[in-house]
């Protein structure tokens, strides 16, 4: 058997706001209540694979969640600010809606064209990906043959699982990433990557 490397790759707990779809970006919103219970769940699930490392965005809603599932794994999180989220500009902390009424055109050439539109002091999709691959390439090597944790974003984890099923940016949003979910990737040393789970 192909010797692999096992990561499993969550997005953070619920956060405030949820109830009203917006761009957190990298603003760092708080999690509810039940967002920390999610990361007690997941400790739970993940309470008998035998995870090496643990990598995170540096924002509280992914750290916090770390610190939660490490401590009880024995082992010490990571912090890195290229696993943020994207950085969606003047549209940060925003609800859809009012990114509707005041960006209008923006809103609708973001539709269009999801990969190359930059909101302005913003990134892209091309931006993100050139941010988040280097460093999950780098942990797969670092971590070769082992199962290593890494909590993130919903933007982050889609291009992560984008970029293992070998799919284009555009299919983004094609992609759930629900509060506290769980996905599974195994890379392997030929270079291929299998998705276990998705979204679980």
């Amino acid at each position: 058997m192909t010797p692999h490397t096992r990561i499993y790759l969550i997005r953070h707990g619920q956060v405030a706001g949820f109830d009203q779809p917006r761009y957190n970006g990298q603003a760092d919103v708080a999690l509810t209540e039940f967002g920390i219970e999610q990361y007690h769940l997941l400790k739970e699930r993940l309470a008998d694979k035998n995870i090496s490392a643990c990598y995170t965005s540096d924002l509280s809603r992914c750290t916090t969640g770390a610190g939660i599932i490490c401590e009880a794994l024995g082992i010490e999180p990571t912090a890195h600010r290229e696993l943020r989220e994207l950085n969606i500009g003047v549209w940060e902390g925003l609800a859809w809606q009012e990114i509707q009424d005041k960006w209008p055109d923006g809103w609708q050439a973001r539709l269009d064209d999801l990969v190359n539109y930059r909101v302005p002091q913003g990134e892209n999709l091309l931006d993100l990906e050139a941010r988040v691959m280097p460093i999950i390439s780098d942990i797969v090597e670092r971590h070769s043959g082992e199962e290593v944790l890494v909590v993130a974003h919903g933007g982050v984890n889609r291009i992560v699982l984008l970029n293992a099923i070998g799919a284009p940016l555009a299919g983004l949003f094609n992609i759930e990433q629900s509060y506290g979910c769980l996905n599974i990737i195994d890379y392997y040393a030929d270079g291929k990557a299998t998705v276990k789970l998705l979204n679980g």
